[in-house]
């Protein structure tokens, strides 16, 4: 033990154009032409662009150009949950995620002006009516650095526009472009939407249907894509710097699109990540206009949340094993979003269908060995949607299937696990089965999920991607560190297991021990959760603190007041606000989400994030799948703790009476569930896992010492009285 949190300790302290060619024009930014040793970007959109449409036969410009360049999945999530063209490329021109709100579908086409530059048709739509503030943040930092933009294609005007929507030189297609007018600016922009229009219905607006588009049709718009992006890759200037991104979705369903990046001879062979998602295979959006501002040498805005892009340590084993893993990396996150809905009905309906039948089973003191079994089970059942990654079911004929098997089967093996090792243990030590027996399965699970939930966090959380609890790139709300759900798992699990060790060392009189055990294991779980790039979790240091504090306080035998606990709440704020303080004095390129925030109360976006997160947070309460849960499991705790023979054979004094410390570690539990709950965007779904693991646990506990009555304990050594246990309970 002493060396496990010697080890963390030092872990935390090492991580501290218009129809005419595009032609100069004449006071421009960046007016003359540019030098050949000067970094030139040329950033190659194709809007909807899949790895499994790139092959030698249908596009071969651009297999060569993988053959050339960094690979990765590009995550193009912006604020809806499917990404039309539009707000693809006005995420690259504003820095953030954005949206063109009811005008959602292609980028309007540019006017063309004297000069051969062009603007952007009412674009002061997106500041007045759509509030995208930043719109035009790029080619504003562009100007800035002194140079100049060449725009082709209504998406590449729409990426490079400043904020009067003017880019300096304009062409509508590549066909219409020399080779010359490529050397005029350092930053070029280039659109091939033939993916797209061949799915747009008669009003421009993009169908519900993703594959409604013939093969045949598909085959034929891949190839002119690929014709166009292979005409402007042979004209462009050598030493160029090639971004190639498959900037949007193209119907009802999100993906992991394209991203390359050619620019030079060590990116080749190599997967294409960046800081911004602590992956080095996925990117976002916002890292292309990072990258792009990287390659000219031009400062960043504040308002940036990209980082550039980079090749990655590992290298792919070539283009055809390179598709083929990013083409599974969708795969899996397709899968996720398919079983995702359905999981967590099943897991509700488990959870209410449990509540009742050991409400009836329990009131005649029947079914305890049941009761006891089915809440292992349920218990096993979180941690296993992590285990399960450690299989291979992406790589099944039928990826729901193998998931859905897998994940039941690593609960069942777990369940049984925690169910006869302890009884082994009691035999082998020749000693009654209740000695110790009716805390063993709630050691083992809360041990099991706390240590996956750790070890996950410190290799950098493959886990927690693509899970059913976790996250996945291609819904694209968290990319590493620890999620809500996750963190409601992960602060019951070690509270829980911190209580067993702090039973263990009441029962031998060391209560000092107990609680600084509770505080050690809780601390240290809390510091990794929230510590930026690990856990990088914002509400879940606020929620853990006063979980931690109230199960420390109960085992000290302290009053715990309402005064007491809005306090330590904001202790919780104030200590996490210190972590992203520190965050935020790191360089911009290098802070988390974290130290972002800090910026952003400087700069008053914070109003506007904390009223959206809120927003989010109301809306889970009223969710059909994740309420009940909760109020079954509340139901359940309420009646048994007050008509505990009648609702439940006393199964929760019982528990409590075997060890006092686990009411203390359930309550704190409780308390971080609660305020989890009030904290976190996610809102209801952080208190319901936190019971669906918590709860079932307390009553297996119960329901053992029920069928082996010598198994309860007091600190007097006398067995309380059942009418005194719900009185300290509630």
């Amino acid at each position: 033990m002493k060396r496990t949190l010697a080890a963390f300790a030092l872990f935390l302290i090492a991580a501290w154009p218009g129809a005419a060619q595009a032609s100069a024009a004449p006071g421009a930014p960046g007016g003359s032409v540019s030098s050949a040793e000067e970094e030139r970007v040329a950033l190659i959109g194709i809007p909807g662009l899949l790895w499994s449409d790139l092959s030698p036969e249908t596009t071969p410009n651009l297999w060569g150009l993988a053959g050339q360049s960094a690979l990765g999945s590009l995550s193009v999530r912006t604020v809806g949950r499917v990404t039309c063209p539009y707000d693809g490329w006005l995420t690259v021109s504003a820095g953030i995620r954005s949206a063109a709100g009811y005008g959602c579908g292609l980028p309007p086409v540019p006017e063309p002006e004297p000069g051969g530059g062009a603007v952007i048709p009412d674009y002061d739509y997106l500041h007045r009516v759509a509030g995208q503030r930043n719109a035009g943040v790029l080619g504003e930092a562009v100007h800035a650095a002194g140079e100049c933009t060449l725009a082709i294609g209504p998406g590449a005007a729409l990426a490079l526009a400043d904020r009067a929507g003017k880019v300096d030189r304009y062409a509508a297609s590549p066909v219409q472009i020399r080779a010359d007018a490529l050397t005029r600016c350092r930053v070029l922009a280039i659109d091939v939407d033939d993916l797209i229009l061949p799915y747009l219905a008669a009003d421009d607006r993009l169908p519900r249907v993703e594959d409604a588009l013939p093969a045949q049709r598909r085959r034929a718009a891949l190839q002119l894509a690929d014709s166009k992006a292979g005409a402007v890759l042979a004209m462009l200037p050598e030493g160029t710097t090639v971004l190639l991104a498959g900037l949007s979705d193209h119907g009802s369903q999100p993906h992991l699109r394209v991203a390359m990046m050619r620019s030079g001879p060590g990116d080749r062979g190599r997967f294409l990540g960046a800081a911004s998602t602590h992956r080095e295979d996925v990117t976002i959006l916002p890292d292309i206009t990072a990258t792009v501002l990287s390659v000219i040498g031009a400062p960043e805005p504040p308002s940036m949340v990209g980082t550039p892009w980079r090749a990655g340590e590992s290298r792919t084993g070539g283009v055809e094993r390179a598709r083929t893993g990013l083409e599974r990396a969708d795969v899996a996150g397709q899968t996720i979003r398919e079983i995702g809905s359905a999981f967590f009905i099943t897991l509700a309906v488990l959870q209410v269908v449990f509540y009742l039948a050991a409400f009836l089973l329990l009131r005649r003191r029947r079914g305890l060995r049941p009761v006891r079994v089915a809440a292992t089970v349920l218990a096993a059942l979180p941690v296993s949607t992590y285990l399960v990654n450690f299989t291979g079911w992406r790589h099944a004929g039928t990826p729901v299937l193998a998931l859905g098997g897998g994940i039941a089967g690593c609960a069942l093996l777990l369940a049984a696990a925690a169910l006869a090792l302890p009884w082994a243990w009691s035999r082998l030590r020749r000693v009654p089965s209740g000695t110790g027996g009716p805390l063993g399965p709630l050691a083992i699970v809360t041990a099991v999920t706390a240590a996956v939930l750790a070890g996950d966090l410190l290799a950098g959380t493959p886990l927690q991607l693509n899970s059913v609890m976790g996250y996945t790139a291609v819904v694209g709300a968290r990319y590493y560190g620890l999620g809500n759900i996750p963190f409601a798992l992960f602060a019951t699990s070690v509270l829980l297991l911190a209580s067993v060790i702090a039973h263990r060392l009441t029962r031998r009189g060391r209560r000092t021990a107990a609680v600084a055990v509770v505080a050690v294991l809780g601390g240290s779980a809390m510091i990794l959760g929230g510590w930026p790039g690990v856990g990088s979790d914002f509400g879940g240091v606020i929620a853990f603190v006063p979980g931690i504090a109230v199960t420390a306080m109960l085992l000290a035998e302290r009053k715990v007041s309402v005064v007491k606990l809005g306090a330590l709440v904001a202790a919780g704020g104030v200590t996490v606000m210190a972590i992203a303080y520190l965050d935020y004095l790191r360089p911009p390129g290098s802070q988390t989400h974290l130290g972002r925030f800090v910026g952003q109360i400087f700069s008053g976006e914070a109003v506007e994030v904390i009223g959206r997160k809120l927003s989010a947070m109301l809306g889970t309460l009223l969710n059909p799948t994740l309420m009940p849960i909760v109020i079954a499991a509340v139901a359940f705790l309420v009646y048994a703790l007050l008509r505990p023979e009648a609702a439940s054979a006393g199964v929760l004094p019982a528990a409590f009476g075997h060890s006092p410390a686990l009411r203390a570690g359930l309550i704190g539990t409780l308390v971080s569930g609660v305020v989890g709950m009030l904290v976190n965007d996610s809102g209801a779904a952080v208190l319901s896992m936190a019971l669906a693991l918590a709860v079932p646990l307390t009553l297996s506990v119960g329901a053992a010492v029920l069928r082996d009555p010598s198994a309860s304990y007091t600190p007097d050594g006398q067995q309380p009285a059942s009418n005194d246990l719900v009185s300290r309970s509630s």
